[in-house]
């Protein structure tokens, strides 16, 4: 399926690698202006880089997703340089130690908290006004299956996937007449090089059969279905959460 965003700006959080960076390298190759945002520039500008070799349109704008005020200028920024903001993914996200719940450090759970859930809100706090300026648009934001299941030793990672999805819900009510759609995508486990970097391949076979399909995913097929999402051919869904998980949450 090809998608035409010509003449779209995008912004996509977490860009630099995995799922963030295949939706980036699709929205690129069909048409939008991609704002590639990430805390390692010069990753982000490969992206750009691969992007520009397809013929595509792209730019960096490096920045945490726990600090609001970068949020902000990640916004202006994509503004400035697209004219207007049309699209964005809230795709940033990490993982945290695993520990149970009694023994959680504190620390940790409030860094979790911050990227993966207070990220997401502070993206959406100035994303929201960019699209109503535009006149409408499309924002995705990447919880997990872990949004509507439990999962042992990761409570931040639970919490804040569960508090995504009402923070979706919630914003998709609020600005559904005024034509801003907000949606969210829930991947099983992804090949991406986090994943793979820190886990063994015993691990990551283990996983796979955790899945009815029996392996796990690849960023590019969390990145179609997001970018359908985004597009037109979407243009009646809104409040939505979309597993692609392998099967996984079926039992």
């Amino acid at each position: 399926m090809r998608f035409d965003f010509e003449g779209k700006t995008a912004l996509v959080t977490g860009a630099a690698s995995g799922i963030g960076r295949a939706i980036a390298l699709e929205l690129g190759a069909s048409g939008a202006l991609v704002v590639i945002s990430d805390l390692d520039a010069e990753a982000c500008r490969s992206v750009v880089e691969e992007i520009a070799a397809n013929g595509g349109n792209a730019c960096v704008f490096a920045a945490d997703v726990s600090d609001e005020d970068a949020m902000r200028e990640a916004v202006e920024f994509a503004q400035r340089k697209g004219g207007d903001l049309h699209m964005a993914v809230n795709n940033a996200g990490i993982g945290g130690p695993s520990v149970p719940t009694g023994e959680y450090p504190a620390a940790d759970w409030r860094r979790v908290i911050d990227i993966n859930l207070n990220g997401v809100f502070y993206g959406m706090r100035w994303q929201i006004p960019a699209l109503l300026r535009a006149g409408g648009g499309s924002i995705v934001n990447m919880s997990s299956i872990l949004g509507s299941v439990g999962f042992a030793k990761a409570a931040p990672y639970v919490a804040a996937k569960h508090g995504l999805l009402g923070l979706t819900r919630t914003a998709a009510m609020e600005y559904a007449q005024q034509g801003v759609r907000v949606n969210a995508v829930g991947p099983a486990f992804i090949n991406t090089p986090l994943l793979s970097a820190n886990l063994s391949p015993e691990t990551l076979e283990a996983l796979a059969v955790m899945h009815p399909m029996g392996r796990i995913g690849t960023p590019e097929e969390v990145s179609g279905l997001t970018c359908f999402l985004l597009s037109n051919r979407a243009s009646f869904i809104t409040g939505s959460y979309h597993l692609v998980d392998g099967g996984y949450t079926a039992p």
